[in-house]
C-alpha cells in the first residue's frame, strides 16, 4: 500500500491483478460532457495500453467514472492514472476555463474472488441507472455494457446480475464525499 498524503486514500500496487478503479471530478461538478467522456475514454484506453495493462470495462458519467483493468505492474498505477488526468485536465480546462481543479482522486479496489469481480462489474454497469442518467442500460452509451452484452448474450447477463446482485447495496468509499 502507499499513502503519501493524509486526505488521499491508499492504493494497492499488484501485479497482474483485476482492478476496479473510480476517479470523480472536484466536488463533482459535471464537467464530463460527451465530447470530453470520448476523449477521455480514448486517453484511458491509450494510457493503460502504453503500461501493458488490460483495459477491459468501463462507464463514464458527467462526474465520474468507474472502469475494470487488469495491472501489468502495479507500480504503475499511480503514472497512469496522473497521465489521464493531467491529459484530460488539459483538455477540459480549454473547454471549460473557470475550472482550476478538473479530478478529485481516484480509488483503486482489487476484488477477491470472481465473485467480487462481478459485484463490481454489475456495479459498473448500473451506474447509468443508479444515478438516474436511463431506465435501460441499453440507452446508455458511454459503457463497455453493449460490447459486453453482445459478447455474452441476454440470457447470460440476466444470471450474471441475478447471480450476483449485492451490487445493488454496495456502497463504495467515493460515495461519501
Amino acid at each position: 500500500m502507499l499513502k503519501k498524503q493524509a486526505h488521499r486514500p491508499a492504493h494497492l500496487l499488484l501485479d497482474n491483478m483485476p482492478y476496479f478503479i473510480t476517479a470523480s471530478t472536484h466536488k463533482k461538478h459535471p464537467l464530463l460532457n460527451d465530447e470530453i467522456k470520448c476523449q477521455l475514454l480514448l486517453l484511458m484506453q491509450q494510457e493503460f495500453q502504453n503500461f501493458g495493462w488490460q483495459f477491459n470495462h468501463w462507464v463514464i458519467l458527467n462526474n465520474h467514472y468507474h472502469i475494470m483493468v487488469y495491472s501489468y505492474k502495479g507500480e504503475d498505477l499511480g503514472k497512469i492514472i496522473g497521465r489521464i488526468h493531467f491529459k484530460s485536465g488539459q483538455f477540459i480546462r480549454k473547454i471549460s476555463p473557470n475550472y482550476k481543479h478538473i479530478w478529485w482522486n481516484y480509488w483503486d479496489y482489487c476484488p477477491r474472488n470472481e465473485k467480487d469481480y462481478f459485484i463490481h462489474l454489475n456495479y459498473l454497469f448500473n451506474n447509468p441507472i443508479k444515478h438516474g442518467y436511463v431506465q435501460s442500460l441499453h440507452n446508455y452509451s458511454f459503457s463497455s455494457f453493449h460490447h459486453y452484452f453482445e459478447k455474452q448474450g441476454r440470457e447470460a447477463l440476466i444470471k450474471q446480475f441475478k447471480q450476483h446482485n449485492s451490487y445493488k447495496t454496495l456502497i463504495l468509499d467515493e460515495d461519501e464525499f
